[in-house]
């Protein structure tokens, strides 16, 4: 079983969104870089691209990481940033009672993201 179906499918991915930017929103080191941004939109485009990167249903038609992320570093974003990014994010899991082994799993699909949101990835020109 896939660990979307595991977590909960989409009502999950929702519930830890809509705890996560609440958060976010609060968080001095954080929220600058929400600034202007359409919550309720990344929200919705957060939560296709979950199911894909979790294993659930459906095509994650947005943009890329690398795209999306375009002006992170230029705001600022580091590892700092994107560590405490991952610390809030799990804050809301445990706090959603998502099993520890599943948070790992789900932590590391965000950590695999880390060079694209820092944009120290070159993607590979599309042909």
């Amino acid at each position: 079983m896939a660990l979307y179906d595991d977590i909960g499918g989409a009502r999950t991915v929702r519930a830890a969104l809509d705890a996560f930017y609440a958060r976010v929103l609060a968080d001095a080191t954080l929220c600058p870089f929400f600034l202007g941004v359409d919550i309720e939109r990344l929200k919705n485009a957060q939560a296709a691209f979950f199911a894909k990167a979790l294993g659930g249903p459906g095509v994650h038609t947005g943009r890329s990481l690398h795209e999306a992320h375009a002006r992170t570093r230029q705001r600022g974003a580091n590892d700092d940033v994107f560590d405490r990014f991952l610390t809030v994010f799990k804050g809301v899991l445990v706090d959603l009672g998502v099993h520890h082994g599943q948070i790992h799993q789900w932590l590391a699909v965000l950590e695999g993201a880390r060079e694209h949101v820092l944009n120290r990835h070159t993607p590979v020109p599309s042909r």
